[in-house]
């Protein structure tokens, strides 16, 4: 699928697509979601001792997952993560299953501080379902705001030609090699040249959150693509 998005699409759309791909594919390999109905209902009956009744109803109220979905992805966070927190060696592990034939761990390292947003060096389980409730959950609006949040690299409120680029080098890195027809070296360049461009609405020479939102809502793939994986849990 990704790869049929990718010759059709652009990098630019890739980069919104893998950004919930990869999401999902967090969550399986953590073992916090499974597709089979007869295993969520053994997860409920086990999970029932293990969650902390405070934190769950806060983060039930701030999250738009129901209390049996936290139920369920505590108890997997907690199994996978005994000490309650995910660092990034572990995001770029993950990365590296998911893609083997790629080198996953700059893109593991940039996903990995969007998830972090108290930025502490680990990833909290209130700080993954928190991310996760906007990537599966979220309005438009919030989805794109934390994809922005994603390219925005230094933090600083905008986009700059060369963190999009470094974004887009990431995702190369990371399975633009095992693409078909095999991308040409300065395929990422040639593709933030020309979004940038069309982001940039003023030609300041940086991208707002406004223009980056405005030009992601105008652009019928992205919007396609913002919808692939509401309802997996």
């Amino acid at each position: 699928m990704l790869s049929a998005i990718w010759e059709t699409e652009g990098l630019q759309t890739v980069g919104i697509v893998v950004l919930v791909f990869a999401s999902i594919k967090l969550l399986h390999l953590l073992g916090l979601i499974s597709f089979s109905e007869d295993s969520v209902e053994d997860e409920l009956e086990l999970s029932a001792v293990r969650h902390r009744p405070e934190g769950l109803e806060q983060l039930e109220a701030q999250t738009r997952f129901s209390r049996k979905e936290l139920q369920i992805l505590y108890r997997g966070f907690k199994n996978e993560c005994p000490s309650g927190v995910v660092n990034e060696e572990t995001f770029k592990d993950i990365y590296a299953q998911f893609f083997p034939q790629g080198d996953a761990s700059t893109y593991a390292h940039f996903l990995f501080n969007a998830f972090d947003t108290d930025h502490n060096g680990s990833v909290s389980f209130e700080d993954f379902v928190m991310g996760l409730s906007i990537l599966l959950r979220g309005t438009i609006q919030e989805k794109l705001n934390w994809a922005f949040n994603l390219y925005d690299i230094n933090k600083d409120g905008y986009i700059t030609k060369e963190e999009m680029l470094d974004i887009m080098k990431a995702i190369y890195d990371m399975m633009g090699k095992c693409t078909y027809p095999v991308l040409r070296e300065e395929t990422p360049r040639q593709h933030v040249e020309v979004f940038f461009q069309k982001m940039d609405k003023n030609k300041d020479g940086v991208v707002t959150i406004d223009e980056f939102i405005d030009c992601c809502q105008n652009d019928e793939n992205i919007m396609r693509s913002m919808h692939l994986f509401e309802n997996v849990l």
